[in-house]
């Protein structure tokens, strides 16, 4: 997560943007999933994947991405 927020900083983005646009961003992705899937969202950008069938490959490739 932080390397996603440091290369939205470098675009210039305030600390408040930052957080707006990956708040808005995960808003975005939650829309998409099915049902109870949500939470997968926050666990991964919080740094935390968990490995669930049968979307479970699908996040789990998704590792380190925000951290």
């Amino acid at each position: 997560m932080n390397e996603l927020q440091e290369k939205l900083a470098a675009l210039g983005l305030s600390p408040e943007q930052v957080d707006a646009t990956l708040q808005t961003v995960a808003d975005f992705v939650k829309s998409k999933l099915p049902d109870g899937y949500e939470g997968l969202v926050d666990g991964l950008l919080a740094g935390k994947v968990q490995d669930l069938p049968p979307l479970g490959g699908l996040f789990g490739s998704f590792k380190g991405l925000f951290r």
